[in-house]
């Protein structure tokens, strides 16, 4: 079963979620990443097969330093465990992330009309379509607020998913 961490606040995002993972690995899991805000409007994603103590050791090698990030352990339902298929999840500009729990039952379908669209896919999961569906709402608006623009297609792409 799958595990879902987020922060936001003055802490080092990193030790929240580790610590927050760390908590659910009772639950079973195959792989485990974050996703951080580094601070300069760009995502971090770190993400490995394994256990969490993979991801821990890289962190502590190599820290990234945010204040607002999202964390995941997987268990694998679509694809198999490897580090390209653990989450988060991201579109190609790496400038939204997703992590989530249970089965897209309409991924093939988003996959193939995304891929029409021109969106390339790296992963054998059902999520990554999310963050990707997510970039392709929100390219097409054409409206100047950012923030509303995307909560707009944070809502689109959910009302596209069964």
């Amino acid at each position: 079963m799958c595990g879902i961490v987020g922060y936001l606040g003055n802490r080092q995002a990193t030790d929240v979620l580790v610590d927050g993972l760390s908590k659910l690995e009772y639950r079973g899991y195959d792989s485990a990443g974050v996703a951080v805000n580094n601070g300069k409007n760009e995502l971090e994603i770190r993400k490995f097969q394994g256990r969490l103590a993979v991801l821990a050791e890289d962190l502590e090698k190599n820290p990234i330093k945010g204040h607002l990030g999202i964390g995941h352990t997987r268990w694998a339902t679509h694809g198999v465990p490897s580090d390209v298929n653990s989450h988060p999840h991201f579109n190609k500009e790496k400038t939204i992330a997703v992590v989530h729990n249970g089965i897209i039952e309409n991924y093939l379908e988003l996959k193939a009309e995304l891929q029409a669209e021109g969106y390339e896919f790296i992963s054998q999961t059902d999520t990554e379509v999310v963050p990707n569906l997510i970039d392709y709402y929100f390219t097409s608006d054409k409206s100047q607020n950012t923030i509303e623009k995307f909560l707009r297609a944070v809502k689109n792409a959910v009302s596209d998913l069964k």
